[in-house]
């Protein structure tokens, strides 16, 4: 076993086990415990357990990566300040300005990529575990060769979760791990667009920084789709996943704190301007017509008996005298 093995497999005993209690729960639940469906869902089990672990970390990366945005003026304004400059002291000059700039704001540039490097060790457990562990049939802690060789001749729609496309001839395969790249490729762009569009203010989208990021949101779903025909269909299957999450998730936490100035916030205060009007209203106009008077009067229960008025009771001294002579 050499270095990469040994660091990397801690991470695969770990997916291994949960995949097996995964499988456990969903053989429990009635599945057959041989049947491909059981297993690709205990991989979309395990995605569903690293992502509510990776929360905490997802929210900061979505802030961090706001606060980049919001970042931008004034990082353009430090680099109008030293543009041309070479000399060694200008550009330390810039570096801590800059180092500055994200310490009063609190954003730190590497937290919007914390989520992604620690997914992709957590990717190529997976990797080996199925290519490996399942595909070799010798199993992986927790996964004993008795389940690897279960997990290594299921299959869903004809093909194996260990088979890739440009591993097999069989048409099943090729058609499988084909819309799965297809569909892994375009939740990335969707997911990458959906957080440059929405979540980010106009202003911050011409810059240096929103050059890079959309840089990345049309050159990641070309290098998966590229690599993804090595990719057994169990990680394909973990990746398409995982993007469905992401792009849910994503779109909850801009719902609920969309950055300022954003297409998010403006959505956010019509939704809130639509509450305020659905509780004033409730269906019946609020305004008041001037000189109009709006006369209230008490609701009687019904049953009760109205007691008499006495007319007399506002009459003055010379009224009640007449009244009792005659």
């Amino acid at each position: 076993m050499n270095f990469f093995e040994s660091l990397i497999y801690p991470l695969e005993w770990v997916v291994a086990w949960i995949m097996v209690q995964a499988h456990a729960g969903l053989t429990a639940l009635g599945m057959p415990g041989s049947g491909g469906w059981t297993w690709a869902l205990s991989i979309v089990a395990l995605v569903v357990i690293i992502r509510i672990v990776l929360i905490p970390l997802f929210v900061k990366q979505i802030k961090a990566s706001r606060g980049m945005a919001l970042l931008q003026p004034e990082m353009r304004k430090i680099q109008q300040k030293y543009k041309g400059k070479t000399d060694p002291a200008s550009r330390e000059a810039m570096s801590r300005e800059t180092m500055e700039l994200y310490r009063s704001s609190g954003t730190n540039p590497f937290s919007s990529c914390l989520p992604i490097l620690l997914q992709a060790p957590i990717f190529f457990a997976l990797f080996r575990v199925l290519n490996y562990g399942i595909r070799n049939e010798e199993g992986v802690g927790p996964l004993t060769s008795e389940l690897a060789r279960q997990a290594a001749e299921s299959s869903i729609f004809g093909a194996r979760l260990t088979d890739t496309f440009l591993g097999s001839d069989d048409l099943n395969v090729k058609v499988l791990t084909a819309i799965l790249i297809v569909a892994m490729s375009l939740t990335t762009f969707t997911t990458q667009r959906q957080l440059m569009i929405k979540n980010m203010p106009a202003s911050a989208l011409d810059n240096p920084f929103a050059q890079q990021q959309k840089l990345i949101m049309y050159l990641f779903p070309i290098i998966f789709a590229v690599s993804g025909v090595n990719f057994p269909i169990g990680v394909l299957i973990y990746w398409f996943t995982t993007n469905l999450w992401t792009g849910g998730q994503q779109a909850y936490v801009i719902r609920r704190m969309p950055a300022p100035g954003s297409k998010a916030e403006e959505a956010l205060r019509e939704r809130r301007a639509r509450r305020a009007l659905r509780r004033g209203g409730a269906g019946a106009s609020t305004d008041v017509v001037p000189g109009e008077v709006v006369a209230s009067e008490a609701p009687q229960r019904s049953g009760q008996r109205v007691q008499p008025k006495r007319k007399d009771r506002n009459r003055g001294p010379a009224e009640t005298t007449r009244r009792s002579q005659n």
